[in-house]
């Protein structure tokens, strides 16, 4: 039966897992000017700099992964990053075919001989060591991915609590949080939680047990991940599955910068859970107003609410990751928009190593890290035109186009009779703004230009 449920896990995993010129100010223009209220510079607690997802669904396994991503991490730092988030790093009921969302031992990091290998599908314990100090040497933050709202490949026992078997008996190799029925729900202290996933074990975090073992023991997973196997911080997945006070726990016991997966296009919701937690959210909200945006060619849609908005100190945006990939057209036009706009951007390794135009990609890690700061103003959208300006610092303007030809707008900007560049390189314009601060600018068909001082 172990084995049954352990090939349905594996299976359930795997199926889880061209407008004429037109001027600003002109007649009947529906202009939109609006001003966040985050003026924070210092916004991103990982860093004022970029994240990278550094897997994708189903990469390459065999035992690899980690000394891949370790030999990408010197350029990657070289061009802006300044934090990786790893996948689910210890031994999970599939084994070596695991992508790890399916959670047995939480310390067996690929040393143990238990689920069919020793090695994860990403390495063993050394290599991922080895893999964090390369990071830190190159002076990057490592976030490990905390699964704790299900486990997988327990052994059946009769559980009084559904008058049934259950597959919760969990007996790690690692000697290390072993689990029963009264772990998970329902027990004797508690019936469900806010919900359950795919059918696995839902563990239960109001037990004191459970509380121990995920971060108040000397040696509990916070405690040993950051201490032994020396993570920075921390990204939660399915945190619908759990309260918020679970996370906000444990970052408190261990601290560093922590962000969670609710997956909700809600930006209110966002912005609830995030309070509660105490930490980011992935900002789902800024993701589907993308993807409507570009995918819909309806660029207004960027006006939508999102958490970036709302509160920028917690919002991690994105155009991709490994559970979803919508974005197809326009993608580098996405990108132009998470990376200079407020919120802490994440770049999805394969868009990075595989499927866009890396020099691009680099320049717009330059303008985040270096132009684009302080409170956003939005200046026009329309269907194939977007303008935005970044009030803080020296200050930037970006223009979005959407359409088929080159489009010219007059744009009011924070600077007077001053010299101007695109710095993407896309127009090899240089404007003088006027005295009164307006100035033309442009941008290339399906493109895009960031301005700012020469």
């Amino acid at each position: 039966m172990k084995c049954i449920f352990t090939i349905l896990a594996l299976a359930l995993i795997l199926w889880g897992c061209s407008k004429d010129s037109q001027e600003l100010y002109d007649e009947g223009q529906a202009t939109t000017v609006a001003e966040t209220q985050n003026n924070n510079d210092a916004a991103r607690s990982a860093g004022s700099k970029v994240m990278m997802q550094a897997f994708y669904w189903d990469c390459p396994g065999g035992g690899t992964w980690w000394n891949t991503v370790s030999s990408k991490v010197p350029s990657w730092a070289s061009a802006g990053i300044d934090a990786i988030w790893l996948p689910p790093a210890t031994k999970a009921s599939s084994g070596g075919f695991s992508m790890g969302y399916d959670p047995f031992d939480y310390f067996d990091f690929g040393n143990f001989n238990q689920m069919g290998n020793t090695e994860t599908r990403f390495g063993s314990k050394t290599e991922l060591q080895n893999l964090i100090s390369t990071a830190h040497n190159s002076d990057l933050y490592v976030l490990a991915d905390i699964v704790v709202n299900h486990c997988s490949g327990g052994a059946s026992q009769a559980n009084p609590f559904t008058g049934g078997n259950t597959y919760t008996s969990f007996t790690p190799a690692s000697g290390m949080f072993a689990r029963s029925y009264y772990d998970f729900h329902p027990n004797d202290v508690h019936s469900n939680d806010s919900g359950s996933f795919g059918g696995y074990p839902d563990l239960c975090h109001d037990k004191s047990y459970v509380q121990g073992w995920l971060y108040n023991n000397s040696n509990s997973i916070a405690k040993y991940y950051k201490n032994v196997m020396g993570f920075d911080g921390w990204r939660f997945d399915y945190v619908k599955g759990f309260e918020p006070w679970v996370v906000k726990n444990f970052k408190n016991a261990v601290g560093g910068f922590t962000v969670g997966e609710y997956w909700d296009g809600n930006a209110a919701t966002l912005d609830w859970w995030a309070g509660q937690a105490e930490a980011s959210a992935f900002d789902f909200a800024c993701y589907y107003r993308m993807r409507d945006a570009f995918m819909g060619n309806d660029l207004t849609q960027l006006n939508g609410d999102m958490l970036l908005k709302r509160n920028a100190y917690r919002a991690v945006t994105f155009v991709a990751n490994h559970d979803t990939d919508e974005i197809i057209n326009n993608k580098l036009l996405a990108y132009a928009y998470i990376l200079t706009h407020e919120g802490y951007p994440c770049i999805f390794y394969r868009d990075y190593e595989e499927w866009l135009d890396k020099n691009k990609l680099n320049n717009l890690i330059w303008i985040h890290n270096n132009r684009a700061s302080g409170s956003t103003t939005y200046l026009y959208a329309d269907n194939d035109e977007y303008v935005a300006r970044r009030n803080g610092g020296q200050g930037i303007i970006v223009y979005i186009n959407n359409s088929n030809s080159w489009q010219e707008r007059w744009v009011d900007t924070n600077w007077s009779n001053t010299k101007i560049k695109d710095y993407t390189g896309h127009s090899g314009w240089e404007p003088t703004t006027q005295s009164d601060t307006w100035v033309k600018i442009q941008a290339p068909p399906h493109g895009y230009t960031v301005w700012s001082v020469k």
